[in-house]
């Protein structure tokens, strides 16, 4: 009976330490993501790719991989550390300008911790953007594709951030010093910083409200326009079912270098999403982008680039981990902007996208 009691021991004490060491959380984790899409252009332009302003999702009659990433997450209580390689037309579209390897560094950044008392950081390298409520993640988003203002706004950026967020959570703030708009290399010829801030607030688990910035220069020196750019959202958690996203950006640049005249661009985007179960969801967007003097979206047209859109998704949840899409979409423009089949230009453009995405 000593035995038996000894030995009943000994496995309840093996049993706890082993509970333990699953309990303590590693440091070092390994994870992924991978999204592959086919879409069709009801134009049906001749060319396989997507419009100029379209950076994500932006292969049109193929099978093709939007993003697909490998992420290392090192996590202390002091320290922290991501690195990300991907691949994917969401990568060659949005890192264009970069050169060599640098155009496959999804994410690369170093964050220490300034505080023992309080969520003080200071984050430096390539971080995902400060703007925005939507990410190259198409899985973390209420919608398949991007809306009009995403894709024209900073996906990513380079340079530091000081971040603060209260011990009830309710607040955050950050101010960044970066590598000008959307750039891990500064144009050439480029040598002043540009700036943003972010401020957010949550007074529940059902809201968010959101205000970023950013001033720069995203020009050469000699060419130096000064570039003032806002963007506000608000999330809102309606019901266990229902949740919405209003969004709006607006922005203004330098006509000329030194010249008190801007040009400016605007976008209001509205997203609703519909759960009726857990593993289905329905959205649908309404959007508008106006930048007529072609300040980020440039046409050569008399109107610029003064465009409504509106889309319609469905979700359904295969697995806890892997997630199918659906999504149409149609743009409208007040110019001809779009490209038809038989290489002529028209008003409106319609199209249809898949997608299956996954996360390990």
């Amino acid at each position: 009976m000593n035995k038996i009691i000894v030995l009943s021991a000994i496995l309840l004490s093996t049993s706890e330490c082993l509970l333990a060491q699953d309990s303590i959380k590693k440091p070092l984790t390994i994870s992924g993501y991978a999204e592959v899409y086919y879409q069709q252009d009801f134009n049906n332009p001749t060319t396989n790719k997507r419009a100029g302003f379209i950076y994500s999702h932006n292969r049109n009659n193929e099978v093709s991989l939007n993003l697909g990433f490998i992420k290392a997450n090192y996590q202390t209580e002091n320290l922290r550390a991501n690195l990300a390689l991907g691949v994917g037309s969401y990568m060659n579209a949005n890192y264009a300008a970069e050169e060599g390897v640098l155009k496959n560094i999804y994410e690369a950044n170093i964050g220490v911790k300034l505080s023992k008392n309080h969520d003080l950081w200071l984050d430096a390298g390539i971080l995902p953007s400060h703007i925005g409520f939507e990410s190259a993640i198409s899985a973390d988003c209420f919608t398949l594709t991007r809306s009009m203002l995403a894709d024209n706004s900073p996906y990513f950026e380079t340079g530091a951030k000081l971040s603060y967020t209260t011990k009830n959570g309710k607040w955050s703030m950050a101010v960044l010093v970066l590598n000008s708009w959307q750039r891990i290399q500064r144009v050439e010829g480029n040598s002043t910083p540009a700036f943003g801030h972010q401020l957010t607030y949550r007074p529940n688990e059902k809201i968010t409200l959101n205000s970023s910035s950013f001033i720069g220069n995203d020009f050469p020196d000699d060419e130096k326009r000064m570039r003032y750019f806002h963007n506000l959202y608000g999330q809102f958690q309606i019901t266990n079912q229902f949740a919405l996203i209003a969004g709006f950006d607006i922005g203004a640049q330098q006509k000329v270098k030194g010249s008190n005249a801007y040009n400016s661009w605007y976008s209001p985007v509205i997203i609703a999403k519909y759960s009726p179960t857990e593993k289905l969801s329905i959205a649908a967007r309404g959007e508008y982008y106006n930048d007529k003097n072609g300040v980020i979206i440039s046409t050569d047209t008399p109107s610029g680039f003064q465009t409504f859109g509106a889309s319609l998704n469905v979700d359904y949840q295969l697995l806890p981990n892997l997630v199918w899409r659906t999504e149409v979409k149609t743009l409208n423009s007040k110019d001809e902007i779009f490209l038809n089949r038989d290489d002529s230009m028209k008003k409106n453009n319609a199209m249809a996208i898949t997608s299956l995405a996954i996360r390990f």
